[in-house]
């Protein structure tokens, strides 16, 4: 009778938990601009924290965010668009010289005695679909920095209640110590990651673009800002980031640039996650590549780009969460890419 139930409430909790997606993806409007509003409100917490602990007034700091956010989000958002206007005028032309670079590797073939023809491998590989998706996902990316207004408006209102949060707290459960540092200890692991992920991905963008501008490769800030955004994906982030710029390079400045341009990404994301990355985030923070894998089929499915670039962080949380609870640490221990 027991593994009855037992089986009963897993069905049970099966069944809410799709119920949930479905509501989610249902109410993504509204959810996507709420889970981005609370992701930047948790990255610009600690630096909340340190202003008032330096005695600026609350409404004081949350403004002087609030205005280093907008200059940030707004110069962000000049670049992309202008970039991406630009890329999407070029499109045709990319499309073309694909073509012409297809040729030129399908003629190289054939002299080695790989009989090899166009029609065929357009069939497998057609390259003016691979660029429109290019420039779709690019799109996408793009309308991150849509509801602009909403989600400013909800960091502020974020921000003033997390400056509060530890008092109400403390009142809503008289003696809250014990709840109190179990708040404190999972807030500050959370705000310890998104920030040295931030900074870490911010230093990755930067060091792409710095290299394509070298190499000359069309749109290196766009380029760069995809590398910082996708950075916060593990394991495939940087493999899905390389895709569109290595592409490019090659119908741009051909075979050898391409080449240099996929070395680059290898280079920047090997130093960025191998040595860097763990030096100060430490390897308690992982996710197996599975985990990563199904969190972007899942909530990309879910809430669209919004929700891959966030797949990720959000899964970190809830790992967090899982192994502040001794009842649902085993649910951390799976989700870890580090257990031997």
């Amino acid at each position: 009778m027991s593994e009855l139930n037992r089986g009963t409430s897993w069905l049970i909790g099966l069944s809410a938990l799709v119920i949930i997606i479905a509501g989610l993806k249902a109410a993504s409007e509204i959810v996507v601009p709420f889970m981005l509003s609370v992701f930047i409100a948790i990255i610009c917490a600690p630096f909340l924290a340190a202003l008032r602990h330096r005695g600026v007034p609350t409404w004081i700091a949350v403004t002087i965010i609030m205005l280093l956010i907008l200059i940030s989000v707004g110069s962000l958002g000049i670049f992309v668009g202008a970039s991406l206007d630009g890329f999407y005028k070029e499109l045709p032309t990319y499309k073309i010289r694909m073509t012409q670079e297809l040729g030129g590797i399908i003629e190289l073939l054939n002299r080695f005695g790989v009989e090899v023809s166009t029609e065929q491998l357009r069939g497998y590989f057609d390259p003016s679909v691979l660029m429109q998706v290019v420039a779709n996902t690019l799109s996408g990316l793009g309308n991150v920095l849509t509801n602009t207004f909403l989600v400013i408006m909800t960091v502020v209102f974020l921000l003033f209640e997390a400056a509060d949060f530890p008092e109400k707290l403390s009142h809503a459960l008289g003696d809250a110590r014990s709840s109190l540092k179990n708040f404190k200890d999972f807030a500050s692991a959370v705000n310890r990651y998104l920030a040295i992920k931030t900074i870490v991905s911010i230093l990755t963008g930067c060091v792409v673009s710095l290299w394509l501008f070298i190499l000359g490769v069309d749109f290196p800030i766009l380029w760069g800002v995809s590398a910082f955004f996708l950075n916060f994906v593990p394991n495939i982030g940087s493999i899905i980031a390389a895709i569109p710029a290595v592409m490019l390079a090659f119908v741009q400045l051909g075979g050898f640039a391409a080449g240099l341009t996929a070395l680059g990404y290898v280079v920047i994301n090997l130093v960025v996650g191998n040595v860097i990355e763990p030096r100060y985030m430490g390897k308690g923070l992982g996710l197996s590549t599975l985990v990563v894998f199904l969190s972007l089929l899942l909530w990309g499915w879910v809430f669209g780009p919004v929700g891959m670039l966030l797949s990720i962080p959000l899964t970190i949380i809830v790992k967090i969460a899982m192994e502040a609870n001794p009842k649902t640490h085993w649910v951390a221990v799976i989700l870890d890419g580090h257990r031997s």
